[in-house]
């Protein structure tokens, strides 16, 4: 099977060499070149019994690399369990118009600092307004930058509890079977949130403009550019509500931790070419091939590494983490939720007890069968 990390080891080299990356973007790729290669070290497990030998290298942890991220998931997934309500979820994606796509790709820590903040006030506040539901609420929100054809389509995944706490928090208030707010008031909300605060970034000098959108420096081009998006009908999307509060989190394990593109969508790799699997959402969602240039597949794969340190998932409201104490365990008695006592210590689960209770697999009865001849760790 082809893996990205083939394509990268095949032509990375080349690619860095005709075209000049920040380091982030350089550190990124060498992760994923040297994923579970010697080159990280590893260790090597001899049987008590036979003698055969078992060599283990160690993965990048990248949280780009295709390979890395199902214990990193399971994980996550296991301490959100705690936070899950007996009530219903809706999912809610908040996406922003074309002609942004650009100028979010040029200032990404900027304009998805930006993307979360219109995103996060705007189901905020609507939340607390009595005309809708007049309580306070809490979601995820999960920032995606790709679509299917792996070009740049940046946008929001957020999951939110259908109801919220009273403001005097007294009682659960449950919402409407379809939502407590309507989508054209989320939309035209979210757009002006968002053109607010992309206009205060603009004239704050926080934003670079090149290429095509260069004439944006001038203030009478992008005013005229900021007119046209707000007549334009932004797009927000509500999907029917989840089946109940466990479908949330297998629903959860295919956005939280995915990455651009997953090897198992790669086809084959020849002639300096690369074919993978896409979806035509333009043509009633067929599955389809696309055959890129190995070049091609390496500069839009690297559009979606996020800037270091960027916090790609975040959670808002009764969910925040300065909530989470109070409001959600005042929530969690109000809709019924009876909390375990070994909460705290669940959450600090090692790697062995995480996988022991997603697999029953207990790794220390299997180390037993190996001596450990030797391990090096890899640097960080």
């Amino acid at each position: 099977m082809i893996e990205v990390q083939d394509i990268f080891n095949q032509h990375g080299e080349a690619y860095r060499k005709k075209h000049p990356l920040p380091h982030h973007l350089l550190k990124t790729m060498s992760a994923i070149e040297t994923c579970r290669t010697s080159k990280l070290g590893g260790h090597v497990d001899k049987c008590d019994s036979c003698g055969h030998l078992k060599i283990s290298y160690n993965s990048c942890r990248n949280r780009h690399c295709p390979k890395c991220q199902t214990l990193a998931k399971e994980r996550w997934l296991h301490n959100r369990k705690k936070d899950l309500l007996p009530i219903g979820y809706f999912h809610i994606v908040f996406t922003i118009p074309e002609e942004l796509n650009f100028i979010a790709l040029l200032n990404q820590k900027e304009m998805y600092s930006i993307l979360f903040k219109a995103a996060s006030e705007t189901l905020l506040e609507l939340g607390k307004d009595a005309k809708y539901l007049g309580a306070e609420i809490g979601f995820m929100s999960i920032l995606h930058t790709w679509g299917q054809n792996l070009m740049n389509h940046p946008h929001l995944h957020c999951i939110v509890p259908g109801g919220g706490m009273s403001l005097d928090g007294k009682r659960w208030i449950n919402s409407k079977k379809d939502f407590f707010i309507p989508v054209k008031v989320l939309s035209r909300k979210f757009r002006g949130k968002f053109l607010y605060y992309f206009k205060k970034a603009y004239y704050t000098k926080q934003l670079k403009f090149t290429g095509d959108v260069e004439l944006l420096k001038e203030k009478t081009h992008f005013k005229s550019f900021i007119d046209k998006q707000y007549k334009k009908e932004w797009i927000v999307y509500c999907k029917a509500p989840f089946k109940n509060a466990a479908y949330v989190l297998e629903y959860l394990g295919r956005y939280t931790h995915r990455v651009a593109i997953s090897n198992n969508r790669i086809v084959k790799m020849e002639n300096g070419n690369v074919t993978f699997r896409y979806r035509d959402y333009r043509d009633d969602n067929r599955k389809k091939l696309m055959t890129i240039t190995a070049e091609e597949f390496i500069r839009r794969f690297l559009m979606h590494v996020l800037p270091s340190k960027f916090v790609k998932i975040r959670h808002y409201g009764i969910l925040s983490n300065r909530n989470r104490n109070l409001k959600l365990k005042r929530c969690k008695v109000l809709t019924g939720v009876i909390s375990r006592k070994n909460e705290v210590e669940a959450m600090k689960l090692t790697a062995r007890e995480l996988l022991l209770e997603i697999t029953g697999i207990d790794m220390n009865r299997e180390k037993n069968i190996f001596t450990k001849l030797s391990r090096k760790s890899k640097k960080e």
